[in-house]
């Protein structure tokens, strides 16, 4: 390795090459650096714990997952320096990779798999276990890492400096500062420390509200009675953290979104459709549309169009990705052929696992989802088992590509609205050969968290193989390991999402779970045989064809549709914040600096937030209650306690601006 002083990343690292230019990563191909060892696997895997946990109590939550690529980087960067560990930035290539997994798997789990808990409610022969969630994440994951790879190449390399990977040159930057000897873990540990204590004490010390909303004031009450007008805002730290890493752009779209189904949508349903009993796709609505609340509104109409919309930034996402994917199953074909001694040839930094492995993984993946598919889910139903895996293999390739594109152009993965085209595809054709009822919505979800799973892994994973491309690791060692950090994340994400469920029961309305949520409601109709609300799908993807002609995102919109609003406004301050930082001095050196120390502090918030988080959730499951429940319920029914929240939050806020501030 070089001297500290000149670790820097050549200048050509983001840009176009020119004809015949090379690119030369931070680690030289000709030499063999320590990248996989005790001390990166050990520690690879306490991230994949420790993150997994977080990420499944934060998405069930507030039903987002926050990547954890940053703050992995940032820990193993900060344990190699205090330890003195040289010649440490291969390992933290590694450390980070498997710790990856944690977020990738988690989002694939927790968007369809608690649809299974939530249903339990209301048709009690559903039934699952750990195993099931477990076998469901892990060969989900598995498939992911599978179909990802012969597409590496193409990513990472053939389109060298087209494609901005924002997660991935943040990462990359964190982890080539830790090897010069920068001090990039402390504001993220002070930070950890500020945003999990703020939310512990909201979940556990109820010292003011998780929400402030406008039914603080008495004018507030009446626009929602009447109007159905109303304002909320989630005041808590790891959302705003969410937020700020999000960037105002996609937190101005998403909210936007939102604010369109709540204060256009909703209201105007109320309008038009007064006096109505909508419900045909519905029976247990027996309200007219007036007399709902905005919230119930919300959730029996307006959010299906988001649903919609999600599905068709979807397919619509297929459409433009079909090039590459032709050209990279052409490519894995063309290598299939070729003589196996090539390898050999092949420099250390673009060796990836050899096709033919890849090939044999993906067949006995496949074969084992089926026989889980078979014995696991279908009872024994050969036909079903069959079709089953026919789609859950077609769609998951397919959608690869889409997962891969998303995340390498804005650094976000449209997945959850890819699973619900999944999970209304499979329900049509699973009733359609006869798997109806409660034992098709377990099946259709099974093979949803399948999909799922394997288009965020996939995602996620050509994150890691971009910072490993830059920085000169070996792809074999990364996409070997990956595999192994994907079973622990499967395996954590199993039981803590059995442990939220016996702690707060899912059906409670305890955990927000949106995306769990909205695949529960569409797939309840279809599975029953009254239907689905396919008018409100329409109206979702017209406006998300309507969105993409005018270059908007529509998958940022849509999503922004069908999360609740108070979970969208603090996107939206935390993208403001993260703009008023990085614009606020005339030295363009200064703003950098200050915007990558707030998204240092912004991970921080997130990850401390959503530990805390856990913590509080296993001392409710434990019993132990630090303050009396009558108390906590009487206190934050009182308005005053969100006159307290909002306060709280401005505080928070300050906090972050003051920190991010930099020496000149």
């Amino acid at each position: 390795m070089e001297e500290k002083d000149n670790l820097q990343l050549p200048e050509n690292a983001f840009r176009e090459l020119k004809d015949g230019e090379e690119y030369k990563p931070l680690m030289s191909p000709d030499k063999v650096y320590p990248e996989v060892n005790g001390w990166s696997v050990t520690w690879g895997i306490v991230m994949a714990i420790i993150f997994s946990a977080a990420a499944a109590y934060l998405g069930l939550k507030v039903g987002q997952v926050f990547e954890a690529a940053i703050p992995i980087a940032i820990i193993a960067v900060g344990v190699s320096t205090a330890t003195k560990r040289s010649k440490a930035l291969g390992e933290n290539v590694i450390i980070q990779s498997i710790g990856a997994c944690s977020g990738a798997v988690v989002a694939g789990a927790i968007f369809t798999l608690p649809a299974i808990y939530i249903l339990q409610a209301k048709y009690p022969d559903m039934t699952t276990s750990f195993m099931k969630i477990f076998m469901a994440s892990a060969l989900g994951g598995v498939l992911g890492i599978l179909f990802l790879i012969p597409f590496r190449k193409y990513f990472v390399s053939d389109m060298h400096g087209k494609y901005p990977f924002p997660e991935a040159t943040a990462t990359t930057q964190v982890l080539v500062s830790g090897a010069k000897g920068g001090d990039q873990a402390k504001p993220l540990l002070i930070a950890g420390l500020v945003g999990g204590l703020y939310d512990f004490i909201v979940a556990s010390l109820g010292w003011w509200n998780e929400n402030f909303t406008s039914r603080v004031v008495s004018l507030g009450c009446d626009l929602a009675d009447k109007a159905k007008l109303v304002f909320k805002v989630n005041t808590g730290a790891a959302v705003l953290g969410l937020g700020y890493i999000i960037g105002l752009k996609y937190a101005f779209f998403t909210c936007l979104g939102s604010l369109v189904v709540w204060w256009l949508i909703v209201p105007g349903m109320s309008v038009i459709f007064h006096d109505s009993v909508l419900s045909a796709w519905d029976p247990s609505i027996v309200k007219n549309v007036g007399a709902m609340s905005p919230e119930e509104i919300f959730r029996a109409y307006a959010r299906s169009i988001g649903i919609g919309g999600i599905a068709m930034a979807g397919i619509i996402g297929i459409i433009k990705s079909w090039g590459i994917i032709k050209s990279a199953v052409g490519l894995a074909a063309k290598e299939l052929k070729g003589k196996s001694e090539v390898d050999e040839n092949v420099k250390r930094t673009q060796r990836d696992i050899s096709f033919k492995i890849i090939a044999i993984g993906s067949l006995v993946t496949i074969l084992v989802t089926f026989l889980f598919f078979w014995f696991g889910v279908m009872e024994g139903n050969l036909l079903f088992a069959i079709i089953a895996i026919l789609l859950v293999a077609v769609i998951a390739f397919l959608f690869t590509t889409v997962a891969a594109n998303a995340i390498a152009i804005v650094g976000s993965n449209p997945v959850s609205g890819m699973t619900l085209m999944t999970l209304i595809f499979a329900s049509v054709v699973m009733v359609a050969v006869g798997l109806k009822g409660p034992g098709g919505m377990l099946a259709a979800l099974i093979m949803g968290g399948v999909v799922c799973t394997a288009l965020s892994v996939a995602g996620s994973f050509i994150t890691d193989l971009k910072i490993g491309y830059w920085l000169g690791t070996t792809p074999k060692k990364q996409e070997g390991w990956k595999f192994l950090g994907t079973l622990v994340s499967a395996a954590t994400v199993g039981g803590v999402m059995m442990l939220l469920n016996e702690t707060y029961g899912f059906a409670s309305g305890s955990l927000a779970a949106p995306q769990a949520n909205a695949m529960a409601a569409v797939i309840d109709p279809l599975m029953n045989g009254v239907g689905a609300p396919w008018a409100l799908y329409a109206v979702g993807a017209v406006i998300a064809i309507v969105l993409t002609f005018f270059k908007i995102p529509a998958i940022a919109f849509a999503l922004g549709m069908f999360i609740p609003l108070e979970l969208n406004t603090p996107l939206l301050v935390g993208g403001i914040i993260s703009w008023y930082v990085s614009t606020r001095s005339k030295n363009a050196e200064v703003n950098r600096e200050r915007n990558e120390k707030g998204t240092l502090l912004a991970s921080g918030f997130i990850a401390g937030g959503a530990l805390m988080g856990v913590v509080s959730a296993l001392l409710r499951f434990c019993n132990v209650h630090l303050v009396s429940d009558a108390w906590m319920e009487g206190w934050l029914a009182n308005p005053l306690s969100q006159i307290a929240s909002l306060a709280a939050y401005c505080c928070l806020i300050g906090y972050f601006v003051v920190a991010t501030k930099v020496k000149k």
